[in-house]
């Protein structure tokens, strides 16, 4: 936002609107016609303009508040431009409409008019649409719905082109009849006014069409109206790709024969139009999707052959009835020799116009259109008429199938992709979008797989340009070799490859230069080589050891680029950080290829993996490394088929090989993950369908209306007594089983019914179809019963971990829907034991339901290690988990639970517990090797164990045994000699004696079942036979994250991999793909999907998934989850309501975006929350920090911003911290930018790190890489001091917030962001204390004061003086250090820790690219 004064936009805001008042400001017509309007006008409604108006809250402190029925068409146009421009930057754009209803809805009319009346500029009607387009985006908003609606009726067929035409898509489907009659019957009942207004709704779609057809058949058409016709195109698809607007109006546009029309105009047919052209592409994908636009059913491809069979059939016989001399051999034909348009061009072409013009209206075309449209019914269109409508059609599948997931230099530089790099809001792009509602779920994967190739190839393209950049190719001087005269880790040049020979379809032929070692047949059905291998030699004796050991840690599978490199001066590639290249012949970039890494070997052959094992530290120095590669065959073919047609070969102008960083380059496994599963007819459960698509009730997946709600469940440990129980249970009638006594603790099993009576109806009133029946409630009832937990063994080992959390009434409701079937949806705000509720979510499950399994499925490797974490403190067996992928080096545990440690650990136990049956056998006396393996162990138990317990038990039955008799007869208390003794207790009963030998039994039966499931791992020899065993029959809780499972779909589906229950932690971070694949890593079973459960936990008004591309982040909604789709939808949802992290004062900062939102007893009642800060007034603060040095933010390079006023403020808060004792890890440096990321840890390395007065804080990081994280004290450093910039999505802001728990102090620019309506409740209450630091003098940590005790503070006005301060105190700790002869304080081995973190992210700098930001230049 532009804050200097002589800005027009920011004068005439303080002038009219800006200031504070208590009454509602009158609007002055004046001020809107020629203060703002004539101004934006005159620019032609520059996006900038706009962008500052909506910036200085034009829309909600002026044009709303005084919108009426009796203002101007310039005001309801603003408001129409300012909507337009808040859903473009996606912020709240409808929210501010509820307060007065009827007045949106006089609006939106008034809109729509104006959208028809061309009297207004073409620009601003392009505006208009946006408004509208954004309004059909937002269907989820009541009052939103209510308007567009009828603008997609059924209403709309009166503008058909005949009674048969309306007809024959009432056979169709009986109930259209009935609607139609329904919506005659309205019109026919209504007011004369009314009646006026139902004629303008169902006539204003069709009024756009006509005025569009006139516009794109005008041959003088101006760019203006080119982009308004780009946009209504886009219009038109948003409509085709949602079924409830698509199910009237595609049968108005294939009235309209609008394809064929767009198809053959003038506008369609000029050059430098790519971008319609485009847009119609994807237009006619959505017209002519395989889909029942009134059911919603997908047609299999069957289906859509049949379908296109009928339509030649009728085809055939009309040309046989009308022009059986002419088209005979048309009408004779078999379907398979018509159906290419080649063909049929051919048959068609013989008849004249109008022969041609009397066969469409037999067919039922339209043939006449009215007065308004300018347009002639010429042959060519006829033709295109016929020929669109009985052409085969290539699937989506077909058109998927095509594309290859691995880019050549040709993709990179598609033109459609670099339109997309340069998006700045104000065009149309022809890529599709993430919208509310999808057709199908083939439909939802085939958007997706278009959306992440491309943002994959951006990514790309970005990664070589810069590594291209820093090698800085030249030609040398002496010869035509091209030289590199910079450096890039990620890329290493290669030298020209010897002349040789390789193996190409089992021949040995000539090498010549390309280095291609083998070319492998095809394989069945397909037509390239099965592989193609190479082999390249990197000089590494010049790299350091680090960079050196990133390539040699290339895995096999990674995939690398082979480039091939040139100078290029002629042609600037990067401007402001976009390419403004338009092809790859005008880059430095002459071909890129893409390969497979199958290994890496040293100068010897040798696989450098296991040279790097056997070396275990010891410096190892190579010279070469040879990389055996796998390059994409399908490239190989078409540059193969180049070379043939005498053109260079591509292979031997390879100069230079880069490679990204792995999780940067997980982009192959994912797109074919994807590809695959549109490509399948994958299944999501009956339950689900609807609801995932946005269609039918959105609580349709819920348990309660489900037929296998379970009314009878084990909660074991979830309430920790009576109680516990009772309090969350609020509302509920609870009613103890006869047996359960008042002191009875867990475990509690709860049995719920609910009653509920019809109400009376009135007679009068019929209830609708669909309706349901009017219920009064009643009291729920749950009944609660016990059981005795039995006795699992007398040693402290065999004890149950239970559950130690007191779960909150809200959070009880979680774990009671996570433990039912279907879908639950939870809401955690920060600090609210989301991850709790998910870890007894699964320990239910896991012991409710011992034949199912679970897949636990998360964002990032640390919220799958708290997770795991977690879980391993409840009683599940770890022989049961296990996860996959890596990060499980940051697990804490001493044990492994990844696929090998889990195999190790089975073998470590199976020595254990074969020793066991060795103790056992002698015990019983059993001669012979018992314990030599499982089988041998097996035989014992059924030998001795099983006969000597059913010996015990039989003795010890009658009911006169005493209980002294039954010590002695026990027969196993050699083995239990080392149990806490006395394994029986004197004085015991009859039946507690029993218990303690049931106990005893399940001890050892417990071994023995143990043994037989390690039984396998004896048989199996092969490691990834034992590995793939573990993951498919022993493993009942899989732990993965999102994103390893996008990767590895394929290979675990095809193992046969199946599972009941998904649990998603982090659901809102990630993409809509990657929420989707976890749902789908298991082949069908019956034609359907086994999942019985699937658990979202999340926090939508978090930070959501990060998109670089601002195209696919704003335009393509590519950023959207699953789990904030679900919450527009209105899936029902369970909002955790109690936080215990922060200081309650700290927690008011972002309670206000949370709805009851209150406080966990341990931040009201802890010790640590009641003391204050030490040093400080205040436990957080919002602090001025104005320029530095005469500068504010700078950018040294584009959107690497940086702020050095604000990063020495940081450092030097945190200095003074560790000066008074604050402990360093319990500090962390957050920024908003990764340039000031970057500037904080110079500035630390340089008065810190050799400091050890100081060290380094526990991390220095962005906001966004620090959700899910915590820490004591965070000092947020916010950079912006021109414009809010990103922080303007709350999202960011509430993230950056609930960080800390007991300090919070924020560093910023205050007349930046106190303005910024987004962020007014959150600054509100910051600026309720003063804007520069308090401290507090001679305090040390921990303070002894109380958080509200009153203390003479000293404030700091400015970064120098707080620098001086800290000097001072420096100084001051070191003198008295050496007065009193002590040693500076050594470093400890967490803070060396600490200090690893904190500088840990360094692989990122190269390339470290900001997330961009609109209209930030």
């Amino acid at each position: 936002m532009e804050v200097e004064g002589e800005n027009r936009w920011y004068q005439l805001a303080e002038n009219v609107w800006s200031k504070s008042s208590s009454q509602p400001r009158k609007v002055r017509s004046e001020v809107i016609k020629t203060e703002i309007w004539d101004v934006l006008e005159k620019e032609d409604f520059d996006s900038r303009s706009l962008f500052q108006l909506e910036n200085l809250q034009l829309f909600e402190k002026y044009l709303w508040p005084g919108y009426n029925d009796d203002s101007s068409n310039h005001h309801v146009l603003l408001i129409a431009l300012m909507v337009t421009v808040k859903s473009r930057e996606k912020l709240p754009a409808w929210n501010f409409f509820h307060s007065n209803v009827e007045g949106f809805s006089s609006l939106f009319r008034r809109v729509l008019s104006l959208g028809v009346d061309d009297s207004w500029p073409i620009s601003l009607r392009t505006y208009l649409l946006g408004f509208l387009m954004s309004a059909f985006q937002s269907l989820d908003v009541g009052i939103v719905r209510k308007e567009c609606a009828p603008l997609v009726s059924i209403s709309i067929w009166h503008n058909l082109s005949s009674e048969t035409a309306r007809e024959t898509k009432f056979e169709q489907h009986n109930q259209l009849r009935k609607a139609w009659r329904a919506a005659t019957k309205r019109y026919d009942a209504a007011e004369t006014s009314m009646q006026t207004r139902l004629k303008f709704e169902r006539s204003w779609l069709f009024s756009m069409i006509t005025d569009f057809i006139n516009r794109i058949y005008d041959s003088q058409g101006s760019p203006g109206t080119v982009r308004y016709c780009e946009r209504f195109l886009e219009f038109l698809t948003d409509l085709e790709s949602q079924l409830p607007t698509r199910r009237y109006v595609n049968a108005l546009l294939q009235d309209m024969n609008l394809l064929a029309l767009i198809k053959l105009s003038p506008a369609y047919e000029r050059e430098e139009n790519a971008i319609l052209r485009d847009l119609f592409a994807l237009l006619r994908h959505f017209a002519e999707f395989p889909i029942d636009d009134h059911t919603g059913a997908q047609y299999s491809r069957e289906d859509s052959y049949n379908f296109h069979c009928q339509a030649l059939g009728r085809l055939q016989r009309n040309a046989l009835k009308l022009f059986k001399s002419k088209l005979t051999i048309l009408a004779l034909s078999n379907y398979g020799a018509i159906d290419q348009r080649s063909d049929l061009h051919q048959h068609l072409s013989q008849l004249t116009e109008t022969e041609l013009a009397e066969l469409c209206v037999a067919l039922g075309f339209r043939t006449n259109y009215p007065p308004s449209i300018n347009l002639k019914m010429t042959r060519e269109l006829l033709l295109e008429i016929l020929l669109m409508a009985h052409e085969r059609r290539n699937t989506f599948q077909d058109v998927l199938r095509d594309l290859s997931v691995l880019p050549t230099e040709v993709d990179l530089y598609e033109p459609t992709l670099l339109r997309n790099e340069s998006y700045d809001g104000t065009r149309s792009l022809a890529i599709p979008k993430l919208n509310l509602q999808y057709l199908t779920v083939g439909d939802f994967l085939w958007r997706s797989f278009v959306l992440y190739r491309c943002e994959s190839f951006f990514e790309i393209r970005k990664n070589m340009e810069d590594t291209i950049k820093r090698l800085q190719p030249r030609m040398g001087d002496a010869s035509s070799v091209v030289q590199f005269g910079g450096f890039s880790r990620m890329a290493l040049p290669i030298s020209k490859p010897r002349f040789g020979y390789c193996l190409a379809e089992g021949k040995l032929v000539a090498n010549s230069v390309s280095s291609i070692l083998e070319v492998a047949p095809p394989k069945v059905g397909s037509d390239q080589p099965a592989h193609v291998r190479t082999e390249v030699a990197l000089d590494v004796s010049s790299l350091a050891d680090h960079v050196r050991s990133e390539w040699d840690t290339l895995r096999p599978g990674d995939v690398v680029y082979l480039l091939a490199v040139r100078p290029q001066d002629d042609y600037p590639t990067v401007v402001n950080g976009h390419s403004v290249v338009y092809n790859h012949q005008m880059s430095s970039l002459l071909y890129l290829r893409t390969a497979e890494v199958v290994q890496v070997l040293d100068e010897d052959g040798r696989v450098v993996r296991d040279i790097l094992e056997q070396a275990k530290g010891h410096v190892y120095r190579p010279r070469l490394r040879r990389l055996v590669l796998n390059v994409d065959a399908s490239a190989y073919k078409l540059d193969k088929d180049r070379k043939s047609s005498e053109k260079p070969d591509v292979y031997e102008a390879i100069n230079v090989i880069v490679r990204r960083r792995g999780r940067e380059n997980n982009f192959k496994g994912i797109l074919e993950s994807i590809k695959s599963l549109a490509l399948s007819e994958v299944s999501l459960p009956a339950w689900l369908q609807e609801v995932f698509l946005g269609y039918g009730d959105p609580a349709g997946a819920t348990y309660t209306r489900l037929p296998n709600c379970l009314k009878s469940v084990d909660f074991r440990d979830t309430f920790l007594n009576w109680q516990h129980l009772v309090e969350c249970l609020p509302g509920k009638s609870i009613e103890a089983d006869e047996n359960l006594k008042p002191d009875s603790g867990p475990p509690y099993v709860l049995e719920t019914s609910t009653a509920a009576e019809p109400t009376t109806a009135r007679p009068s009133r019929k209830r609708r179809r669909g309706e349901e029946e009017d219920l009064k409630p009643m009291k729920q009832i749950v009944k609660v019963s016990t059981y005795l937990s039995p006795n699992h063994g007398p040693y402290p080992t065999d004890a149950l971990r239970k559950n130690k959390t007191r779960f909150t009434p809200t959070q009880v409701e979680a774990i009671v829907s996570g433990t039912q079937p279907g879908l639950t949806v939870i809401v955690g705000p920060p600090g609210t034991g989301k991850t709790d509720v998910a870890t007894q979510i699964i320990n239910n499950i896991y012991h409710d339901f011992p034949s199912q399994r679970t897949l636990m499925v998360t964002h990032s490797n640390q919220a799958l290690n708290q997770l795991f974490q977690k879980l391993t403190l409840l009683d599940i067996d770890g022989r049961h988990l296990l996860r996959l992928g890596h990060g499980e080096e940051d697990l804490d545990s001493n044990l492994s639970y990844g696929k090998h440690g889990r195999v190790e650990s089975f073998l470590d136990n199976r020595a254990r517990l074969l020793s066991e049956v060795d103790r056992l056998a002698v015990n019983l006396g059993a001669p012979g090797a018992h314990g030599s393996s499982c089988e041998t162990a097996g035989y014992f138990k059924s030998v001795y164990v099983d006969p000597a317990w059913s010996q015990f038990w039989d003795a010890v039955g009658p009911p006169d045994m005493e209980a002294d008799g039954i010590v002695p007869l026990f027969p196993f208390h050699h083995y239990f000699q080392d149990a806490p003794q006395p394994l029986f207790p004197p004085g015991l009963p009859k039946e507690q004696l029993l218990d303690v030998a049931k106990g005893c039994q399940r001890h050892i039966d417990r071994i023995f079942a143990e043994l037989e499931d390690i039984r396998p791992f004896e048989i199996l020899r092969n490691s990834k036979d034992k590995a793939n065993y573990l993951l498919l029959k022993e493993a009942r809780i899989i732990a993965m994250t999102s994103t390893h499972a996008a990767i590895r779909r394929q290979e675990i589906a095809s193992l046969g991999f199946h599972y009941e229950n998904v649990i998603m932690e982090e659901a809102a971070q990630i993409t809509e793909i990657e929420n989707f694949i976890p749902l789908a890593l298991q082949n069908p079973e019956d034609g359907g999907s086994p999942l019985q459960r699937i658990v979202l936990c999340g926090d939508h008004l978090q930070n959501s998934p990060i998109i670089q591309n601002l195209a696919f982040r704003q335009f393509a909604n590519l950023e959207q989850s699953l789990f904030l789709r679900l919450v527009r939808l209105g899936v029902p949802i369970i909002s955790l309501d109690r936080q215990g992290r922060a200081r309650p004062s700290i927690a008011e900062l972002y309670k206000w975006r949370y709805e009851k939102l209150g406080d966990l007893p341990n931040v009201l009642n802890g010790v640590e929350y009641k003391q204050a800060n030490a040093g400080f007034q205040y436990d957080y603060q919002f602090i001025n920090v104005p320029d530095y040095k005469g500068a504010g933010e700078v950018q040294p390079s584009p959107h690497f911003i940086q702020n050095l006023g604000e990063a020495e403020y940081a450092v030097a808060i945190y200095q003074y911290m560790r000066l008074l004792g604050y402990p360093a890890s319990k500090i962390s440096i957050l920024t908003t930018y990764a340039g000031q990321r970057s500037l904080v840890r110079d500035v630390l390395e340089h008065r810190c790190a050799k400091n050890r007065l100081f060290g380094l804080p526990r991390i220095v990081t962005t906001v966004d890489k620090y959700q899910g994280e915590q820490n004591d004290y965070v000092i947020l450093t916010l950079v912006r001091t021109s414009r809010v910039g990103y922080l303007r999505d709350i999202r960011r802001l509430t993230v950056a917030l609930s960080r800390a728990r007991l300090g919070l102090y924020i560093l910023g620019r205050r007349e930046v962001f106190e303005n910024c309506y987004e962020l007014k409740e959150a600054f509100d209450r910051l600026l309720k204390r003063p804007d520069q630091l308090m401290l507090v003098p001679g305090e040390v940590f921990p303070a002894s004061r109380d958080l509200n005790d009153e203390a003479k503070a000293t404030q700091m006005t400015s970064v120098e003086h707080l620098g001086q301060y800290v000097y001072e105190m420096t100084r001051a700790k070191i003198t008295q250090i050496s007065i009193s002869n002590g040693a500076l304080p050594t470093i400890s081995n967490m803070e060396l820790a600490d200090a690893e973190m904190a500088g840990g992210d360094a692989e990122e700098e190269e390339g470290d690219i900001e997330q961009p930001e609109e209209l930030d230049q």
